[in-house]
């Protein structure tokens, strides 16, 4: 996105205020929202930061954390590791946060966890997906989505069962969280007895995919699944329409849901039929109608991971005011012993800080550039 991060935090603020609640607090308490603010993938800090700017005000209007209000600090990574473990450093040093929504980019959360650990503060990643996150026996490290081998799983079945694939090429973005992905849904196909054609990996901030449109021509692939983000999903996409590939069926992941997707690859009329995983949408549940409404009368759609950090934010008061402590060893001990609800519904976690129900399901775009969620097959 172009635009600034500045820019990002008045529309956030006025998300709040068109919400109804003044941002304008004293704060006593401080959560971390990390993510990218800026850079290719900025869409994504955006949503963290309208999701968890309208949840914190909420809680503050009902009573904030142990009787203290919420302040929402925000740390920009740009989807950048070296740059994450800085702003975990910085959340924890200098902001003296008790708590963190984030951050975005597994490669990110990895390091930044340790930061956090070491420091004992709690954080909930409302996006980052990568099964290392949870399995380094960190107390106070929490999911509020699913795991690269249980989306990979999703969409691996999907390719065989529904779109019929024989000859799958797999790409990825040579990320953590890319390639990660790419390699659970390839092992699930493989499982399944459709052994990818290509596994092939691309650079993250590359645009010109032409010698990988030819090699997946060449190989006569009749599903292209890519596991990373939107800047690099759509010029690939388009690329592969444009070089005449428009029945080859593309597939991507929760690394995608964004409208930035439409803008990446040129326009809806590339997007449309693009397949992508992603937890049920939660703007179609009871429990975030009324939220849901807000939002939407502020003027903005709350898209992707909006709610997912709304939901973030939502754990963690309830975490600290559960345990009648601010300390964040306190609260994860008292998370991982209750079930929360939040606009997403019940939530409740296992000793690893992973949910204990996956909904992953797979979405497609349309010809207006907007996703929509398919129905479950049987």
């Amino acid at each position: 996105m172009s635009q600034t991060f500045y820019k990002k935090g008045f529309l956030a603020l006025a998300v709040a205020t068109a919400l109804g609640v003044s941002s304008f607090v004293q704060a006593d308490v401080k959560i971390g929202v990390a993510g990218p603010m800026t850079g290719a993938n900025a869409a994504f800090g955006e949503q963290y930061m309208k999701g968890a700017q309208a949840a914190a005000d909420a809680i503050n209007k009902a009573g904030g954390i142990n009787g203290e209000q919420i302040k929402l600090v925000a740390g920009d990574d740009a989807c950048e590791p070296k740059q994450a473990v800085a702003v975990a450093n910085r959340l924890v040093d200098q902001d003296k946060v008790i708590g963190v929504v984030g951050h975005f980019c597994s490669s990110n959360t990895i390091p930044a966890s340790d930061v956090y650990a070491d420091a004992g503060v709690i954080m909930i990643t409302p996006g980052s997906t990568n099964p290392q996150v949870t399995e380094r026996k960190l107390d106070a490290v929490f999911r509020m989505c699913g795991r690269d081998d249980q989306q990979g799983i999703v969409a691996g079945d999907y390719i065989v069962d529904v779109l019929k694939g024989k000859k799958v090429a797999v790409i990825n973005d040579k990320d953590t969280y890319g390639k990660g992905l790419a390699d659970a849904t390839s092992a699930q196909l493989t499982k399944r007895g459709v052994k990818p054609v290509l596994e092939e990996g691309l650079t993250r901030g590359e645009k010109d995919f032409s010698a990988l449109v030819t090699k997946i021509r060449s190989l006569g692939a009749d599903v292209v699944y890519f596991g990373g983000l939107h800047p690099e999903a759509g010029p690939l996409v388009r690329q592969l329409r444009e070089a005449g590939l428009k029945d080859v069926k593309f597939m991507s992941d929760d690394g995608v849901v964004t409208d930035e997707l439409v803008a990446t690859a040129g326009g809806p009329q590339y997007v449309d039929g693009v397949y992508m995983t992603f937890g049920a949408d939660p703007r179609l549940l009871p429990d975030s109608k009324a939220v849901v409404e807000q939002f939407r009368k502020a003027g903005t759609e709350p898209e992707g991971y909006t709610l997912y950090a709304y939901a973030s934010v939502q754990a963690l008061a309830d975490a600290f005011n559960g345990a009648k402590s601010n300390k964040g060893e306190d609260a994860a001990k008292w998370l991982k012993a209750n079930p929360v609800e939040t606009v997403m519904g019940k939530k409740e976690w296992d000793a690893k800080g992973d949910l204990k129900v996956s909904d992953y399901v797979v979405y497609q775009w349309d010809k207006d550039g907007k996703y929509h969620q398919l129905e479950k097959q049987k």
